[in-house]
């Protein structure tokens, strides 16, 4: 048997990459992945350019490439306007006021500047203080209600900072703090349909659809009739795109989850947001390219 020794020394390791790589492939990247550490969309802002913030979570901004906002500037003229990837991984429309993110994008934003609002992926869930670890669902619906929820670990930032029992509003609450405080900053407001998921089922007629709503298109059509508001239905392109390519291929392009993206796929939702502004007249087409 002496003459296997020398292809063992070649196997475990060559067994020991290939478990590794098998058991990456496997480990789903949650919601609430790393931030992006692609510093260069964190570039000074030009303050003689208006600025495109974009306000989400890890759909928008994720690891480097794997959010549509790290995909999006170079669809527009940046010596016209600054591109402001301000979305962070994880965060609801509750969390990303709540820990301070807002106030950050608020200090920055200037007379003239526009800000995409994209939020839904994690505000779902029931409210629970052993489950909501992350203390991030909102109260469902766009109402006045809320609920009191005690806090194991009080923020050190933010408008709640110290607080041991956080008043935790409705998704449309948080939305319309935005709008509300966007327009104070004299900017423009805009809400975009939440990005697709990779989750497909049989209609009537036995035909594979994929999902085109997770609960919250109701919340975002009502938000913006009510607040006067553009909402840029992104969702629909993207849906359309994806429902094109059928299940096998759109695979392809979720190589993670079912809401994270490949490179490609953050891409093809980026192009997707970018259609969708030009199908609506958004007035941020006097700032893309001419050549998409």
């Amino acid at each position: 048997m002496s003459y296997l020794r020398p292809h063992f020394r070649f196997f475990f390791p060559l067994l020991s990459l290939l478990l590794t790589v098998s058991a990456l492939a496997q480990t789903p990247t949650t919601p609430d992945a790393p931030p992006q550490t692609n510093v260069t969309q964190n570039a000074a802002l030009n303050p003689n350019l208006p600025t495109l913030f974009i306000v989400g979570d890890s759909t928008a901004r994720n690891q480097a490439d794997l959010g549509w906002g790290d995909h999006f500037a170079h669809y527009f003229d940046t010596t016209k306007i600054n591109i402001a990837n301000r979305a962070r991984a994880g965060r609801s429309s509750r969390s990303y006021y709540n820990e301070g993110l807002w106030a950050n994008v608020l200090a920055e934003m200037k007379p003239g500047d526009y800000v995409l609002i994209q939020m839904g992926h994690n505000d779902g869930g029931s409210i629970n203080p052993v489950t909501d670890t992350k203390a991030r669902n909102s109260v469902k619906g766009i109402g006045d209600e809320t609920v009191q929820f005690p806090l194991s670990k009080p923020f050190t930032t933010g408008p709640i900072a110290g607080q041991t029992t956080e008043t935790i509003h409705t998704y449309g609450w948080y939305i319309r703090k935005y709008i509300a405080d966007t327009r104070a900053k004299k900017a423009t407001p805009i809400l975009l349909t939440i990005t697709i998921r990779n989750i497909w089922a049989h209609d009537p007629d036995g035909n594979l659809q994929i999902e085109r709503d997770m609960g919250f298109h109701d919340y975002e059509t009502q938000l913006a009739t009510s607040e006067q508001v553009p909402l840029v239905d992104m969702a629909t392109v993207e849906a359309d795109r994806l429902q094109a390519l059928g299940p096998e291929k759109t695979a392809l392009l979720f190589p993670i989850d079912h809401t994270h993206t490949s490179p490609e796929g953050a891409d093809l939702a980026a192009q997707s947001v970018v259609t969708a502004l030009q199908k609506s007249g958004s007035p941020l087409t006097q700032f893309m390219k001419l050549d998409l």
